[in-house]
C-alpha cells in the first residue's frame, strides 16, 4: 500500500465565526477561510442562532477553499459549538433557531423541576454532571412548555457538527461526547441514551444514532457535492463540540492533560481514564472511547475584552494590550468579577453579574483592560482548584485559541495559577482538530484503523514554547485571588436583584 496524497477540509462553527482550514496529510495548513456571524439574543438570558447560517457558511467556505486547492480533497472534518438544541420536523426542516450552549440560561425553572422529579444526586451519579445552563435536556423541556406548536412537530435533535454531517451525508448521528452533555438523556456509565429519563423529555423526537467523533458519519452525497463543490463520495466524520476538537488540535486528550481554550468564552477540558464527579463541574465522556473528561466553562472571557474595546472606541487590540502590560499586576488596585453574562462553572449562577471594585478617577483604560484579563485568570484558577479537589490529575496544560496570541493574557494566567502552559505551533484550533480526525478516515493518522504513513497530532502540531510563571507575581496574585473568592458571595444578593430588574426591562 502507498501513502495517500491530498488535502483534508476541517471546519468549525463557533459562537462568533465559522472557520475552515485545508490541511495536507503532514498537517501543513494550505489555506484558511473565515465567516463572521453573531448569535441573536431575543430576550435576556436567551442566545440563539439560525442553523441556515451554519450550512450556508459551510458551503461558502468549502467552495472558497476547494476552488483554489492544488490537490484532491480526501475527507471532511466538522466541529461546532455546543451543546446546542436544534430541532427539525419529520422532513428535517429546522423549526426554530437553535438554542445555544451554557450562555443561554433560559431553562432555570425546568432545571429545578427536573432536579425535584429525578433527583439531583441521581442525575450526577448517572450522567456525570448536575443540571445547569450547559445541559441540553432542560432546554428541550423549555421548548415543550413555552413553544408547544414547535414541540408537537419536533422529530429530530441536532447540534452544529451533526447538522453539517447530516447535510453532507444524510446520516442522522450524534457523537457520544456531545450526547453526554444532553443531561439527563445520556448515561455516562452505559455510554448510551438512558431510556427511563430520555423518554420523559424527548416527546416525539427520534434520538440520533451514537458514534464517536472520529467515526465516519457517511460520505458526501451528490446533492451536497453540488451545493459545496466537494467531491462526491469522500468520507465525513461525525464530529463533536468545538472545545473537544480544540483539545485534539493541540494534543491535549491524554489522561492528565488540561486544555485551556481562550476565546469569546473560555473552556477547560481535563482528560482522565476514569470518571470524576463534582457537583460544580461537568463530567462527560471524552472525544475518544475509553476516556472521560472534567469540563468547565466561563460564560465570558474574550467577550469582556471585546466589550471594553467597543466602549473605548477607535482603538486596536495591540494598543490595549500594550497599555494593559504597562499596568502592574493588580491593575493599580482594581478587581473584577468576569460574570458579565452570568457564570457557568464553578458557581453555576445565570444571575451572577460583572463587578468592578476599586475604581478611581486615576484609573486608565489599560488598568481596566488588565483587570479584565486578570479576572478571567482568577476564574481559570477557581475552576482548576475545583477540579483538583475532586481528584483530577493535571500534569500538563496546553493553551489554544486566539487569546494565546500576544503573550500578555497567557502570562497573566500562568502567573495567577502558578502553572506552566504549553503553546503549540498552530493555534487555529477546532477546525484543525476536525481535520486531524478526518485524516484518520483515509489512514493518514493513527485514528483510522491501519495507518498508512500515519502521523500523530504531536507531529502535526508540536509545542513551540512554554509560558512559565513569575514566582514573585504569583505571590502577589495569591492575595488578590483570596479577595476574588470573597467578592462573589459579598455581591451575590445585589447582583440577583439587578438581574431581575434587567429581565423586567
Amino acid at each position: 500500500m502507498t501513502t495517500p496524497t491530498g488535502l483534508i477540509l476541517g471546519l468549525d462553527i463557533g459562537t462568533s465565526s465559522t472557520k475552515g482550514v485545508l490541511v495536507d496529510l503532514g498537517g501543513h495548513i494550505v489555506a484558511t477561510a473565515t465567516r463572521a456571524h453573531e448569535p441573536s439574543r431575543p430576550h435576556p438570558g436567551q442566545v440563539e442562532m439560525d442553523a441556515d447560517v451554519w450550512w450556508r457558511e459551510f458551503g461558502e467556505i468549502a467552495r472558497e477553499l476547494t476552488e483554489s486547492a492544488s490537490a484532491a480533497i480526501l475527507a471532511v472534518g466538522v466541529s461546532g459549538m455546543g451543546p446546542c438544541v436544534l430541532l427539525t420536523d419529520e422532513e428535517f426542516h429546522p423549526l426554530r433557531p437553535a438554542i445555544l450552549y451554557g450562555v443561554d440560561t433560559r431553562a432555570g425553572q425546568q432545571i429545578e423541576r427536573l432536579n425535584e422529579k429525578l433527583g439531583a444526586e441521581a442525575i450526577l451519579q448517572r450522567c456525570g454532571s448536575m443540571l445547569s445552563s450547559q445541559a441540553a435536556g432542560p432546554k428541550l423541556a423549555w421548548i415543550a412548555e413555552h413553544e408547544p406548536q414547535v414541540w408537537e412537530r419536533a422529530r429530530h435533535l441536532f447540534m452544529p457538527a451533526s447538522w453539517l454531517a447530516f447535510n453532507l451525508t444524510g446520516a442522522y448521528v450524534l457523537d457520544h461526547q456531545s450526547a453526554s452533555q444532553t443531561t439527563p438523556l445520556y448515561d455516562t456509565l452505559a455510554l448510551d441514551w438512558y431510556a427511563p429519563w430520555a423518554d420523559q423529555l424527548r416527546g416525539s423526537i427520534e434520538l440520533p444514532t451514537l458514534k464517536w467523533p472520529g467515526d465516519a458519519a457517511g460520505t458526501v452525497t451528490r446533492a451536497a457535492a453540488a451545493e459545496t463543490g466537494l467531491p462526491e463520495g469522500i468520507p465525513v466524520i461525525v464530529g463533536t463540540i468545538d472545545a473537544w476538537t480544540e483539545a485534539v488540535s493541540v494534543g491535549a486528550q491524554h489522561p492528565g492533560d488540561l486544555m485551556l481554550m481562550y476565546g469569546t468564552t473560555l473552556f477547560l477540558v481535563n482528560t482522565s481514564a476514569t470518571r470524576c464527579l463534582h457537583p460544580a463541574l461537568w463530567g462527560t465522556v471524552g472525544a475518544f472511547e475509553g476516556t472521560y473528561n472534567f469540563a468547565a466553562g466561563m460564560a465570558t472571557s474574550g467577550a469582556i475584552t471585546a466589550w471594553l474595546k467597543n466602549l473605548f472606541g477607535d482603538v486596536d487590540y495591540p494598543v490595549l494590550l500594550a497599555e494593559a502590560a504597562a499596568s502592574p499586576p493588580g491593575a493599580n488596585g482594581l478587581l473584577m468579577l468576569p460574570y458579565f453574562a452570568g457564570e457557568r462553572t464553578p458557581i453555576n449562577d445565570p444571575d451572577a453579574r460583572g463587578v468592578i471594585v476599586g475604581l478611581t478617577l486615576s484609573h486608565t483604560r489599560g488598568d481596566l483592560y488588565r483587570a479584565a484579563l486578570e479576572a478571567t485568570a482568577f476564574g481559570i484558577r477557581h475552576n482548576i482548584e475545583q477540579m483538583r479537589a475532586a481528584g483530577a490529575t493535571i500534569d500538563r496544560i496546553v493553551a489554544v485559541g486566539g487569546g494565546t496570541q500576544g503573550g500578555l493574557w497567557t502570562q497573566i494566567v500562568s502567573d495567577v495559577t502558578g502553572l506552566v502552559q504549553e503553546i503549540t505551533t498552530t493555534s487555529i484550533g477546532a477546525s484543525f482538530g476536525a481535520a486531524f480526525l478526518a485524516a484518520g478516515l483515509v489512514g493518514a493518522t493513527p485514528l483510522g484503523g491501519t495507518p498508512l504513513g500515519a502521523t500523530s497530532i504531536e507531529a502535526w502540531n508540536p509545542v513551540s514554547h512554554r509560558i512559565t510563571p513569575n514566582a514573585l507575581t504569583t505571590e502577589r496574585y495569591d492575595a488578590l485571588f483570596a479577595s476574588y473568592l470573597q467578592l462573589y458571595p459579598q455581591t451575590k444578593a445585589l447582583a440577583h436583584e439587578l438581574a431581575e430588574v434587567q429581565r423586567g426591562s
